[in-house]
């Protein structure tokens, strides 16, 4: 059965009613970016052909109901109770024990889509939900932004709150920054709910604007390996937060709104004023901000055989700079471009889940044996590695 199937199965189990349909939306990857999106500055995801589907059925009272194969446990909140449970500080609803942290996802979605709109509680039906996904969780391929994603398009069809994509975005990433507590950006939200077939997403996250670029992996027999080390994250917890912290102190410092508004040349000033962590926090976030800049421009002007390198350095930066990367990261990055990979680098919020390698179509076996064995010798857990297709983001299905 497919993930579709088994969401749609998990609905029968919980609620009579008729289905009024499944939505979906999509894992993503980070082509190139990484923590750029909340120092308002570029980043570059794509959808990716893993997704988290949301079967929906309508109820006769004012209850959101929600269940998931991953915690089969039903949770549900009176639609009128949603904005006293979240409206608090951030994250207080899961760390008191209220909701669950993956409840916390659509309930907070369906919370913040109300606030948008302006649609009072009793206005709108309740509904019951089930969620089922194929994209892992925990491995940077954002789990998170594809049940937000799934329940906002959902939400914004059968509560007809007439919002346009990238309002359902800033919904989503209201719901993980404000009723989760995850310190995110916008940068998932957009490539997971509005990214096109075989193409990234540009986006500006200070102007929220955004475009698709061609990638052309198929036309250049290219195919685009994950490679998800099985450690697993949080970004709610320290590391993400620190970073972020970091990055705020260091825009502080300098007297810019944001990182975005320091370019490359201002960073020997830089070194000057910052102490040496905030300085390297710093240096990242500004070299990998003209790295986003230099790959689109390399995808339109030369295609993909050519970007191998920004992917590499923009590694070497998470690594060295942000030390967000581990031992684990470090090793599929390191094996896959010895066995021929173009390039490599870790993908998502850090401190663990996967890296993507960029690979000649046909030596997708050699290089993930060689990642393997790699692994092996090292004695870490045998990674996970699968190929991904850059794919269409949210939408219905049925």
């Amino acid at each position: 059965m497919t993930a579709l199937d088994d969401a749609r199965a998990l609905l029968a189990r919980i609620s009579d009613a008729p289905l009024a349909g499944v939505w979906s939306s999509a894992g993503r990857a980070n082509l190139i970016g990484e923590h750029t999106d909340y120092n308002e500055g570029y980043v570059l995801p794509f959808a990716i052909d893993r997704r988290t589907y949301a079967a929906v059925a309508p109820r006769a009272d004012d209850v959101i109901r929600v269940t998931s194969t991953f915690d089969p446990e039903p949770v549900e909140l009176s639609i009128a109770d949603l904005a006293a449970v979240f409206d608090g500080e951030p994250g207080a609803a899961v760390r008191g024990g209220e909701v669950p942290e993956w409840a916390a996802y659509p309930l907070g979605v369906a919370w913040a889509a109300l606030a948008a709109s302006g649609r009072a509680a009793h206005t709108v039906v309740g509904l019951d939900i089930a969620f089922a996904s194929d994209v892992p969780v925990g491995a940077g391929l954002s789990s998170s932004a594809a049940i937000e994603g799934a329940t906002a398009f959902a939400l914004d069809e059968l509560w007809q709150l007439g919002l346009e994509g990238i309002q359902l975005a800033q919904i989503g990433r209201t719901a993980e920054n404000e009723a989760v507590g995850a310190p995110t950006g916008i940068m998932d939200q957009v490539s997971s709910m509005l990214s096109l077939a075989d193409s990234a997403t540009f986006l500006d996250c200070r102007t929220l604007a955004f475009e698709p670029v061609e990638l052309g992996f198929a036309r250049e027999r290219l195919t685009l390996l994950v490679i998800d080390t099985r450690v697993t994250h949080a970004h709610s917890t320290g590391g993400y937060r620190d970073r972020r912290d970091a990055c705020e102190r260091g825009a502080r410092l300098l007297g810019v709104p944001a990182l975005r508004d320091v370019a490359v040349d201002d960073l020997d000033r830089a070194r000057e004023t910052l102490d040496d962590v905030t300085f390297r926090r710093v240096r990242h976030i500004v070299t990998e901000n003209q790295r986003v800049l230099d790959t689109v421009r390399v995808l339109r002007e030369h295609g993909p055989r050519a970007i191998g390198e920004l992917l590499l350095a923009s590694h070497a930066s998470m690594r060295d700079d942000f030390e967000i990367s581990v031992a684990e990261l470090d090793t599929a990055v390191e094996a896959s471009v010895a066995a021929g990979a173009l390039g490599a680098r870790m993908t998502g919020g850090g401190f663990g889940g996967a890296a993507i390698a960029l690979v000649e179509a046909g030596s997708e076996e050699r290089i993930t044996d060689a990642v393997v064995r790699a692994f092996a010798s090292a004695g870490f857990t045998e990674p996970r590695i699968f190929p991904v297709t850059p794919s269409a983001g949210a939408g219905r299905d049925i």
